[in-house]
């Protein structure tokens, strides 16, 4: 039983060209032997665009990567034909299967959002893509699966997964708002705006974040208007 937190000064950051990426673990020319994932998930990039900033077109393969936009638009395109507009509030999954390429650009003004990788649960599956606008579904202040491969979570959430194992949810909290998070072998709180207390870790600030490695739930209570992502997992790489 066990948690660890983690500050958002503390995270890699890689300055690119249009965009800002903050790393939740080693990622691209950043490499910690002792920090590589945490559970199933590999990669949690906090990203700032500048207006046309983000990820031209590139390949990936067997993974599931999650998009959550924090502010501002970001448009999407794939090679399975794929393409939407990712506002706040919409979130996105797309499973590149055995390959697919895509991108990601910044609109408009730009944009902040969050990127989150996952292994699939099984390799070499068509690319395939889901996308959903969970705003009505945030408004009660819960902590709401959005995306998910849980059984229990099969036509009751907005967008599913293809890795059993896991789920991601979300919570837009009004000041004195708690939460209890899923019990899970292990559970990931990302702090996008805001502040919280967590039980057992303490308080977390905007891009702080606390790792979780037990069966037992937490409560979470805001400080103010918080938003939290909680990943919760059933298996680990």
């Amino acid at each position: 039983m066990s948690a660890e937190v983690r500050r958002a000064g503390d995270r890699f950051v890689t300055p690119g060209d249009g965009v800002v990426s903050r790393h939740s673990f080693s990622f691209g020319p950043h490499y910690d032997p002792g920090n590589v994932g945490f559970g199933l998930l590999v990669v949690a990039n906090d990203d700032v665009a500048r207006p046309h900033g983000g990820y031209p077109v590139h390949p990936h393969r067997d993974v599931e990567i999650v998009t959550w936009v924090l502010s501002g638009a970001l448009a999407h395109e794939d090679t399975a034909g794929h393409g939407g507009s990712l506002l706040p509030g919409v979130v996105q999954r797309m499973s590149a299967g055995r390959g697919v390429r895509h991108s990601e650009l910044a609109t408009g003004a730009g944009a902040r959002f969050v990127q989150m990788w996952v292994p699939p649960g099984a390799p070499g599956a068509d690319p395939s893509y889901g996308q959903a606008d969970v705003t009505a579904d945030l408004a009660g202040g819960g902590l709401v699966p959005v995306v998910s491969g849980l059984r229990r979570h099969a036509g009751d959430v907005a967008v599913g997964l293809g890795q059993p194992a896991a789920a991601l949810h979300v919570a837009r909290l009004r000041p004195g708002d708690a939460v209890t998070l899923p019990s899970a072998p292990f559970v990931h709180v990302y702090v996008t705006r805001g502040a919280a207390d967590v039980e057992t870790a303490g308080r977390l600030d905007e891009g702080d974040a606390v790792r979780f490695t037990d069966e037992g739930g937490r409560t979470v209570t805001a400080r103010g208007a918080a938003e939290l992502l909680v990943w919760e997992m059933h298996a680990s790489n």
